[in-house]
């Protein structure tokens, strides 16, 4: 699988060019991160300066690359051969810890 997109992964609910043969229902990635100390320092450091917080963009990256990876084996495990209606949530579960959600329906298309 790609490390950060998958040719049969999609926000939209079909795939032009494929029709849908079978549905396998939601299959989904979470990761939960916090952010290290060093990190938070470095990242206080980079706000003192304003714009893009690298450090922190990197995490967020980081995070929801692997979410998407874990939804795409949880399709692979499935039978799947495309993920539709893909979407990420993010949500706070504690002072620096975060929760990373990607979520989709896995199908298996074939060619229309």
């Amino acid at each position: 699988m790609s490390e950060h997109t998958h040719p049969l992964t999609t926000t939209a609910f079909e795939l032009p060019g494929y029709r849908i043969v079978k549905s396998y229902g939601v299959v989904r990635g979470i990761v939960v991160r916090s952010r290290s100390l060093l990190g938070n320092i470095g990242a206080g450091i980079q706000t003192l300066f304003g714009g893009n917080i690298s450090l922190y963009t990197s995490l967020c990256e980081r995070a929801r690359r692997e979410a998407f990876e874990q939804m795409l084996t949880h399709a692979a495990e499935l039978g799947a051969n495309a993920v539709i209606g893909v979407r990420y949530d993010a949500t706070e579960i504690g002072n620096g810890i975060t929760e990373v959600l990607c979520y989709g329906t896995a199908v298996f298309v074939s060619a229309a």
